[in-house]
């Protein structure tokens, strides 16, 4: 009988497609895929680094299924992604329960590192370039959307960020690669195709010279049957003219821009290895809006970076409050060892980080509340997804949640007027 694999894939999007392509690998291999971990006979956990509550949620995940494994309905654990390769010795040696513990390098022998923890502890480390930057995918995502990673790695060295360590320097995928999987994924009936990568907007300067993703999404957007595309994770010093040019042109790109600008405050930037301050980042935010109208903007925050004072922390929310964001990402400061950050002086305690981390979560609600409340009134395009409590919930281009009722509109993009605000999201009558 074939072994039954079962995965678990934690984090960002990124690594839900690298634990795509690993269970396409493993079904190849004569693998039986299960969707229930807990059912299956080696659980795999694609594991998220990130951030300190990403890698405890990944330990958690790891000791329930080690319950499960000394109650005997599971026989194998093996760990992936990115907390295996950044702590190889240490999940070794204080989670016993693991049998296998494999890099990322190891994503395309993973049919054979697992063969061999079947018997003995196994453990695998390729350089991390080995890593294949696509592949044949089990989609993990309803067949209306998918993501499609246009690159791997970053070469930003943000001193807050492991990402570099973990994943290697930037590797761009070829156009030709991308269009190929592209065109497969709305064959399969994918409405909505999202690009990501760790820095979406250096895609192509390593192959080709140039910054190219406006490039590729004009390419992208020439596929027939394709509705939406999506970018998200702009980083604001290669955000290019040409880039908003094709945003506002091409009409299957949908007018959002995620571009995480983590702080405001010139000082703080400076010690993150970014660039920029208040007055820069509030002129490239209305350049944005001069040339693609009625865009949404969301970005990330980070609070009690190493040495922040109030008075900079203020600046940034500040900043948060006056450009008119649809959604603020809130992330407290979490201490990454190895990065220049961790050694820097003027680290905050537990308690300010969470302090400063709790306001600027309350802020962001605000914001988004008066963002969704701006929304009433108007008629927008909702690609349906699902049936909650009576309610078919789906998201506008902008990514706001809508509800509405109606006959089936699963898998439907349908015009929608939008009546009022409902839960986290919006309410809607069909039109």
């Amino acid at each position: 009988m074939a072994i039954k694999v079962g995965m678990v894939s934690l984090g960002c999007a990124k690594n839900q497609v690298d634990g795509e392509m690993l269970m396409a690998n493993l079904k190849n291999a004569g693998f039986e895929l299960c969707d229930d971990a807990a059912l299956a006979d080696v659980a795999i956990v694609n594991t998220c680094g990130f951030i300190d509550s990403a890698k405890q949620e990944s330990i958690d995940e790891i000791l329930e299924l080690a319950t499960l494994k000394k109650e005997g309905r599971i026989k194998k654990i093996v760990v992936t992604g990115c907390l295996a390769e950044r702590y190889r010795e240490e999940i070794h040696k204080e989670l016993p329960e693991v049998d296998g513990v494999f890099g990322i390098g190891a994503n395309a022998d993973i049919a054979a590192c697992i063969e061999s923890a079947m018997n003995d502890f196994t453990e695998s480390f390729p350089e991390k370039n080995k890593m294949p930057l696509c592949g044949e995918r089990e989609l993990s995502t309803p067949s209306y959307f998918a993501y499609i990673k246009i690159a791997e790695g970053c070469d930003n060295k943000c001193t807050y960020c492991a990402v570099p360590m973990i994943r290697g320097g930037y590797r761009s995928r070829t156009m030709e690669s991308i269009e190929e999987e592209a065109r497969g994924l709305v064959e399969n009936g994918a409405k909505e195709l999202i690009l990501i990568a760790q820095d979406t907007t250096r895609y192509g300067i390593d192959l080709y010279g140039e910054y190219s993703l406006a490039k590729l999404m004009r390419r992208l957007c020439k596929i027939d049957g394709l509705k939406w595309l999506r970018v998200l994770y702009c980083y604001p010093d290669a955000l290019t003219d040409e880039l908003l040019e094709t945003m506002a042109e091409e009409e299957k790109i949908v007018k959002y821009i995620d571009l995480p600008l983590q702080h405001a405050s010139a000082r703080v930037l400076k010690r993150m290895n970014r660039t920029g301050d208040r007055e820069s980042l509030t002129a490239l935010m209305k350049k944005i809006r001069e040339k693609i109208p009625g865009v949404t903007l969301r970005t990330t925050l980070i609070t009690g970076f190493p040495g922040e004072t109030e008075e900079e922390f203020a600046e940034s929310l500040a900043f948060a409050r006056t450009c008119g964001l649809a959604m603020v990402h809130v992330f407290p400061y979490s201490r990454r060892a190895g990065t220049p950050a961790a050694s820097m002086p003027g680290q905050l305690s537990r308690a300010e980080k969470a302090d400063r981390s709790a306001r600027a979560v309350a802020a962001a609600a605000e914001l988004h509340r008066e963002f969704l409340t701006a929304m009433c009134g108007t008629e927008q395009d909702v690609l349906f997804e699902q049936i909650e409590d009576g309610w078919f919930t789906g998201h506008a281009p902008n990514g706001m949640k809508v509800y509405a009722r109606g006959e089936d509109l699963h898998n439907t993009v349908r015009r929608v007027r939008i009546e009022g605000l409902q839960e986290e999201g919006l309410r809607g009558e069909i039109l």
